[in-house]
């Protein structure tokens, strides 16, 4: 880890340990072995925000994605610890994780994963309906408002656009008010109109419903709408960013795409 990002997470003025919806100490997860060994993630640490809008970005094949997966339990890591919340994830057993990963972790990925035979708004409530729960129904209707989709309640994914599919996706993921929501690549099939009105979804999400967003995401547009980014090359944090812009965003990646030139 460089010294920007090391004093960042070491610094005295740092949040409590309650202050975040996750965190990551000194996770290291590797593929393969031998000649074919891969270090996705080498000691990160990290810890999320409550109600912020985090994104993590970084050159492909960098450990962004594996650095999600693994925070938001979907991959087991090698060493280390994992939170959300005040529960450790890398202590719990698979029945316990899917538990948690089903009460307190929401997820959109960039293929939407509708079920194709359900309405909109059966597949926001599948979730809760799968764990037997009954949603809260003035927090459904604030997701539902929220998200711009109430006269296409009753339609099924063929029947909505891409950006419709995906606000579904979103509404589906906030149903549940979990702890934390990690998105990958949410907007990366989606043309810019209707990227531009999902990200404005999890933007407002975090603003007015007091959601916490992780997002990885290549694009420095997409970035923009974050509170902070979280630079990653080479399984290391190596820069964080706050109040980030396009431009800047777009300037920071140039550094780690360029041959010579260290991330600082």
């Amino acid at each position: 880890m460089t010294d920007t990002a090391r004093s960042t997470a070491d610094a005295p003025s740092a949040p409590g340990a309650g202050d975040f919806a996750a965190r990551a100490q000194r996770i290291a997860k590797v593929y393969g072995s031998g000649d074919a060994e891969v270090i996705a993630l080498d000691g990160v640490s990290l810890g999320i925000p409550r109600g912020r809008f985090t994104a993590i970005m970084g050159p492909s094949g960098s450990g962004k994605s594996t650095l999600m997966h693994c925070m938001a339990g979907l991959d087991a890591v090698d060493s280390g610890e994992v939170y959300i919340g005040d529960v450790e994830l890398t202590r719990l057993k698979d029945k316990q994780l899917t538990r948690l990963r089903r009460d307190k972790v929401g997820f959109v990925f960039q293929a939407f994963n509708l079920v194709p035979t359900l309405t909109a708004l059966e597949n926001i409530t599948l979730p809760m309906d799968i764990a037997g729960r009954k949603p809260d129904r003035a927090w459904l209707d604030q997701v539902i408002d929220t998200v711009g989709l109430r006269p296409r309640l009753g339609h099924r994914p063929s029947q909505l656009s891409g950006g419709q599919q995906q606000r579904v996706a979103c509404a589906r993921a906030l149903a549940s008010r979990p702890e934390i929501i990690f998105a990958d690549e949410p907007t990366g099939n989606l043309d810019s109109r209707s990227g531009a009105e999902v990200l404005g979804f999890l933007r407002e999400s975090v603003r007015e419903m007091g959601q916490t967003v992780v997002m990885v995401t290549h694009d420095p547009t997409a970035a923009a709408y974050a509170d902070q980014v979280v630079f990653l090359t080479d399984g290391q944090i190596v820069d964080t960013m706050a109040a980030p812009t396009a431009d800047r965003v777009l300037e920071r990646m140039k550094g780690f795409d360029l041959p010579g030139v260290a991330a600082r």
